[in-house]
């Protein structure tokens, strides 16, 4: 089962559908047209990227409208995955919820959105301490057994969710987030038990958020109105102060090695055998062609050491 994902391909990167969000708010990073969207999203499959990563709060919708008109010729080529969990009121204040109603009705609307018959993975987004996530489990193990739902996975999980998601149906990939600075918790909880279990992984904020690789440090303030990095109170409250300074001297050591600090990123979450795919946002054609020259001029694993020991000061 681990190799769900890497049978997709030699290209261990899956598309991230926030990027597509565009002007439609929720969870996304800025303004991008549609028929941007649709062409960025064609380029990335032309590019050698098969699975492609969304969610309904991703532009409210948005995200997933996009990915269905541009993969609705081409369903078969593709493996799309989406998420229950995180919906919203008229008003589009969040609300997040693993409510077995909610599930079913998530699952139903991002069949539509996406303009396919199933949905190749569809996952939990997040943990909801109000319900017990086996009453969800059932919901979205029916919707397999209809054909809806090809393969299931948790987002953002723990283990006791995980043993009791198992006591209705197998739970084929977990996504968490994984990166250079983030990575403690995956690593020591997380890759023993799905190791043994035999689920794959995909990493998210594989790029944490621009700062590994320079779009954003200490000086950028401004953010488009949409870009959830204007607003969010988990990206304004929080303190990267030591993830900036070990960037300020991991920058030299990197240009003395002639690697970038995407090529850095992915080199470390693919490091790991654990790990499946590495979710990655591109909003623009450049973005995805580094992207895609990234992941063909990784670093050595000397190299890669050294940039992990500049890195560990601010890791977590």
């Amino acid at each position: 089962m681990t190799q769900l994902l890497k049978s997709l391909g030699p290209l261990q990167i899956a598309f991230g559908g926030a990027a597509i969000s565009g002007e439609g708010g929720g969870y996304g990073f800025g303004e991008i047209s549609e028929g941007a969207s649709i062409d960025l999203l064609h380029a990335a499959y032309e590019g050698g990227i098969k699975i492609f990563d969304t969610a309904p709060i991703y532009g409210f919708g948005m995200s997933e409208i996009r990915m269905g008109k541009a993969f609705k010729q081409m369903r078969e080529k593709v493996f799309l995955v989406s998420k229950s969990g995180v919906t919203w009121h008229e008003n589009k204040r969040v609300d997040m919820t693993n409510d077995p109603k909610v599930t079913e009705r998530m699952i139903e609307q991002s069949l539509r959105d996406l303009q396919t018959d199933y949905i190749d993975l569809y996952m939990i987004h997040w943990p909801d301490s109000k319900v017990d996530i086996r009453k969800s489990i059932e919901v979205i193990s029916k919707a397999k057994h209809q054909g809806k739902i090809k393969h299931i996975g948790l987002c953002n999980t723990y283990v006791d969710d995980l043993n009791r998601a198992f006591e209705v149906d197998r739970i084929e990939v977990v996504q968490s987030e994984f990166n250079l600075f983030t990575n403690k918790y995956v690593r020591e909880e997380l890759f023993p038990y799905l190791s043994e279990k035999q689920i794959s992984f995909m990493s998210w904020g594989t790029l944490d958020k621009g700062i590994l690789t320079g779009r954003v440090d200490e000086k950028r303030k401004v953010y488009d109105k949409s870009d959830c990095r204007s607003w969010a109170p988990w990206w304004k409250d929080a303190d990267n102060s030591a993830k900036f300074e070990a960037m300020k001297n991991l920058w030299p050591v990197l240009d003395k090695n002639h690697h970038t600090g995407l090529e850095m990123a992915l080199a470390y979450n693919l490091s790991f055998p654990e790990l499946s795919v590495a979710i990655c946002g591109a909003k623009t054609p450049d973005q995805l062609q580094s992207l895609l020259k990234a992941a063909s001029n990784l670093p050595k694993n000397a190299e890669l050491e050294e940039y992990v020991a500049l890195a560990k000061p601010a890791q977590k």
